[in-house]
């Protein structure tokens, strides 16, 4: 069992990660629904879990056995899944469906799933009653080791992904390696590329332990994927405990090959035509390409990075989804990122792998001419 502080003074939690979780999620996660138990003139309420079709499907009937061996119910709002739940018609169905309820602020809703569930179930709780708790226990390995660490929450709107949102840290982060068993090679992949992040970002030592040893967290080898997850929550507790909102710049850092890869999402729809994981596999090379563009990172390195995704069976070339548009229009839905400020875009490139940098001096008609080049 590993447990990772994330430090932010009263709103400090734990992220814990251990093998079998789920089977005694019971007494895992006793402390956060002891607000459910009959006491006094109050009765025993069912603990509300938020969860998408499948992952129910899977882990629903294990969830409630550790419950009911420990006296609890399960209640279930489930959505289908992908990317379609996070909009205002289900933020309202789940808010009307808590306050149904009975929620309280002093108690804690469970979102049992990937990104998509962690982020919606988030964002309710951040403005239900003006905020409640909330523990993630996140399915996927992008969840495991990005989304579900840092209190980011948020939904999407027609203008763009994760811009109508809230910065709402949970009570907890329970995460079971063995969800990762059922979860299909592309999503594995997807998540992958994260981890790949880390190393890219700010810790030259675990890329290169991960060119070594990528194929054995790909494979879901134990101790290699519980060594993967543990490095990367670590590296991002540690940026979210420096600069909790994203202010000082340096949890600007966790965006690299965000910019570029939000917009590979939006011009295919935000679809399944190309997951979350992989619009950021891309963007990572287009960043290190773009970097050394500007002279300040070597094509070699570039190439060393673009190997490292091929390695674990991601696409590296922007040119292989097919697109119809130009550099242009991946620049302009750019202009929607939420970083934008005065009209000037931060990017975030590379000195050298582990050493990423943001830059606010990019001059966006030269993105688009690079893009141009990458799509030929």
């Amino acid at each position: 069992m590993h447990v990772i502080p994330v430090e932010l003074g009263g709103r400090s939690y734990d992220v814990t990660i251990d093998h079998g979780l789920l089977n005694s999620f019971a007494s895992a996660a006793a402390p956060f629904f002891k607000s459910y138990a009959a006491a006094g003139n109050a009765p025993q309420r069912a603990v509300p879990f938020v969860a998408d079709t499948a992952t129910k499907r899977i882990y629903g009937e294990t969830i409630e056995r550790s419950l009911q061996s420990a006296g609890f119910a399960a209640d279930w709002f489930v959505v289908e899944p992908g990317e379609g739940a996070k909009s205002w018609a289900v933020l309202e169905k789940l808010t009307d469906w808590l306050l149904e309820l009975g929620i309280e602020r002093g108690d804690n809703v469970f979102a049992l799933g990937g990104g998509v569930i962690g982020d919606l179930t988030g964002f309710a709780c951040s403005v239900l009653k003006r905020g409640c708790g909330f523990v993630q226990i996140p399915t996927t390995l992008l969840a495991q080791v990005d989304s579900s660490v840092g209190g980011k929450t948020a939904i999407n709107t027609g203008a763009g992904k994760n811009l109508i949102g809230a910065f709402h840290q949970p009570n907890a982060v329970l995460i079971d390696p063995e969800t990762l068993a059922t979860l299909p090679p592309r999503e594995m992949g997807a998540g992958y590329a994260e981890v790949l992040k880390y190393g890219l970002l700010g810790d030259a030592e675990f890329f290169d332990w991960l060119e070594v040893n990528g194929a054995d967290v790909i494979a879901r080898e134990p101790e290699a994927l519980t060594h993967a997850i543990a490095t990367s929550i670590r590296a991002k507790a540690r940026i979210v405990a420096e600069d909790e909102r994203e202010l000082s710049g340096r949890r600007a850092l966790l965006n690299l090959g965000h910019t570029f890869g939000h917009a590979l999402e939006a011009e295919t729809g935000f679809s399944q035509e190309l997951l979350h994981g992989e619009g950021v596999a891309l963007g990572m090379v287009l960043a290190a390409r773009y970097s050394a563009r500007r002279g300040h990172f070597t094509m070699q390195d570039a190439d060393r990075a673009k190997r490292a995704l091929v390695n674990a069976g991601l696409r590296s070339e922007i040119s292989e989804l097919g697109l119809s548009c130009g550099g242009a229009k991946l620049v302009d839905h750019m202009r929607h990122d939420k970083k934008m400020a005065g009209g000037t875009l931060p990017f975030l490139l590379l000195n050298a792998i582990g050493d990423a940098f943001v830059a606010r001096d990019v001059n966006l008609t030269d993105v688009a001419v690079f893009l141009d080049e990458q799509l030929a």
